[in-house]
């Protein structure tokens, strides 16, 4: 078979913004790179592209070996090409991000690459265009999960309200209105009570609920709107 001798030749990646949350803090996955250029500094989770797989099935590999973690939401959002990305060769890296609990994954979490966590607020500089690609990854989080819950990818099997609303008020920097959140996800019918209390803030104790999993799948490709509309969240 014929190539293409006229053209340039690109070497294709993919990087990983994993976002994990903790009951606490919105937080992000980051690895000590493990060859040159920039050996040791601090990187998101990535690597090359086999000539026998796609950009998914990448990604997921990727995930596997640098991390421990599989079957993990997944998303690719942006493609980085700018040729001078990479000072080695011309590389354009396909980006995915990643929610995970933090606790559920706390063992999987390989220590090989020195993967460690990191609040999103106070991530350290990144290396080639890296910081960039978080930044984006976080719009585009932001954006999503207007239309989609999927922010309860990032939450236990059973969780409280508090804890809801926290996580949202983190990813999107904003204070929501308490009773206002509560009558909204009322409405959405995706929670169902549990007859157990988290007790560790207060005698009094928060509700646990957990996810109706019918129709968090019947409700997917429905807005949730839990905060404001999505044409506002992105600059």
């Amino acid at each position: 078979m014929r190539n293409y001798p006229k053209e340039s030749k690109a070497t294709i990646a993919v990087d990983c913004i994993i976002f994990g949350f903790d009951g606490e803090f919105f937080k992000i996955l980051l690895i000590k790179r493990g060859f040159k250029p920039l050996r040791g500094e601090w990187s998101l989770m990535g690597g090359f592209v086999g000539n026998s797989e796609n950009a998914d099935q990448a990604a997921q590999r990727i995930l596997s070996e640098l991390t421990g973690l599989k079957e993990v939401y997944l998303k690719q959002f942006k493609t980085y090409s700018s040729p001078q990305r990479d000072p080695i060769e011309r590389t354009i890296s396909i980006a995915y991000y990643a929610l995970i609990d933090i606790h559920r994954y706390e063992k999987q979490i390989s220590e090989e690459y020195h993967a460690e966590w990191f609040i999103v607020k106070g991530i350290p500089d990144l290396i080639f265009d890296h910081n960039q690609m978080v930044d984006d990854a976080k719009q585009k989080l932001r954006y999503d999960a207007a239309l989609h819950p999927i922010l309860f990818e990032l939450l236990p099997d059973k969780f409280t309200i508090p804890q809801l609303q926290h996580l949202y008020e983190q990813i999107y920097n904003v204070q929501i209105d308490n009773r206002n959140f509560i009558r909204k996800l009322n409405a959405s019918g995706l929670l169902v009570k549990l007859n157990e209390k988290d007790k560790s803030a207060s005698k009094k104790g928060a509700f646990y609920f957990k996810l109706n999993m019918t129709k968090y799948k019947a409700k997917f490709q429905s807005l949730l709107t839990l905060i404001p509309a999505p044409d506002n969240l992105i600059s």
